[in-house]
């Protein structure tokens, strides 16, 4: 022991005390507990009581008593507190005693470097399987390099001939779209698809001597798939291939059209569908919308600006739910008039800073005055490239004029 003076002695004394929170239990030849003190509440062990077997109450004494040795030193051993001590055992006449000193702060560091050591390790492990995988990545993209150089020829003639298959295609489509009218009722169209193949399609004929049907079909997504199912739907509508379904009343085709092509039956996709008849005799138009956009009826002539209005009709997309039912809505187109029918890709165009053209812009454009000679379809068209820019348009610009 060091020989220091009694002044040094206490002050280290209390250093120690304050820095390791000292706390103390004495138990005798009985193994009873006859005395504790200290910082015990810091360890979790307040309340203990003098008289009984320390084991009882202070359960990690349980089998270290008797000591076989002296002193004894257990080195991090965690407290009730959740506190972390080592815990030194001195014999003394016929007692022993347990003192606790706190090595929290030294055991929490230890953990940290053993864990960042740990970590390291599996970092280095982590680091080399990520070498190994890449070096194969590298000689497996070596090799599809080399395979898609031998390869590029063919792969081109491949490309070209789909193009052509795919320009074949669009031909086809284009040709089995209805002609313009020019008698007893005027029908004109702008179709303009977003891809080689788009998704909308359109028809009309007449049901019989005195009913016109009018549809616009926007099948989602573009492509051979959205090509392929709008070119169905449409034929169906003109074929009438629709069994029991009076073409004459617009909520009973939509009705047995969404159930001939329930969306889990065609690829998962579903469309759009408006549907109008008119009656020659007494101007009415009877409509049903599939959750497509409203039909526009600009009244007047021409020559003279119009009035728009919207022809709202409600109703579930084509192919979503079996169930779905239509509403039907009726009224009279006066003359002369004008009534337009089409796709959201006909006003939903986006500008180059993400803003987008609305409905009322293509309800105004519409509405004016069409100088002799000129197609306010043409002026609709330009005005969407004029706003998108440079560039395809996003969506398919499909719209039907009648004019009464």
């Amino acid at each position: 022991m060091l020989d220091l003076p009694a002044r040094i002695s206490d002050s280290l004394l209390m250093l120690l005390h304050a820095q390791r929170v000292l706390a103390h239990l004495v138990v005798d030849d009985a193994q009873n507990l006859v005395q504790a003190g200290g910082h015990l509440d810091h360890y979790g062990l307040g309340g203990l009581s003098c008289g009984g077997l320390a084991s009882d109450q202070i359960p990690f004494l349980e089998g270290l008593l008797p000591l076989v040795e002296t002193p004894f030193l257990i080195r991090s051993m965690e407290m009730p507190s959740g506190r972390v001590a080592d815990v030194h055992f001195f014999a003394d006449d016929g007692t022993v005693w347990i003192l606790l000193l706190d090595v929290t702060a030294e055991y929490e560091e230890a953990r940290l470097v053993q864990q960042k050591a740990y970590d390291m390790t599996l970092l280095s492990q982590r680091e080399a399987r990520l070498i190994a995988q890449l070096e194969a990545a590298n000689q497996e993209l070596t090799l599809a390099h080399r395979e898609l150089a031998a390869s590029r020829e063919a792969l081109q003639v491949t490309h070209d001939r789909l193009q052509d298959e795919l320009r074949e295609a669009e031909r086809y489509v284009r040709a089995i779209l209805p002609p313009p009218l020019a008698e007893p009722l005027a029908v004109d169209w702008r179709f303009v698809p977003s891809t080689e193949l788009g998704g909308d399609s359109f028809g009309y004929h007449w049901v019989d001597d005195e009913h016109f049907a009018l549809y616009l079909i926007d099948v989602c997504g573009h492509g051979v798939g959205s090509a392929l199912l709008s070119v169905a739907v449409a034929d169906t509508l003109r074929s009438e291939a629709l069994q029991r379904t009076d073409f004459r009343s617009p909520a009973a085709v939509l009705t047995a059209l969404n159930q001939a092509y329930q969306m889990e039956r065609h690829g998962e996709l579903f469309s759009t569908v408006w549907y109008g008849v008119y009656h020659r005799a007494t101007g009415e138009l009877r409509y049903a919308s599939a959750g497509h956009p409203p039909a526009l009826l600009v009244s007047g002539p021409c020559e003279a600006a119009g009035e728009g209005r919207p022809l709202p009709a409600n109703g579930p997309c084509i192919g979503i739910s079996p169930a779905a039912r239509y509403q039907e809505e009726r009224c009279i187109l006066p003359s002369p008039a004008r009534l337009y029918v089409f796709s959201d890709g006909t006003y939903e165009v986006g500008r180059p800073d993400g803003s987008m053209l609305e409905f009322s812009a293509l309800a105004e454009a519409l509405s004016r005055p069409v100088a002799g000679g000129a197609s306010e379809l043409d002026r609709l068209l330009e005005c969407a490239r004029d706003a998108h820019g440079p560039g395809v348009l996003e969506d398919d610009f499909t719209i039907l004029k009648m004019t009464l």
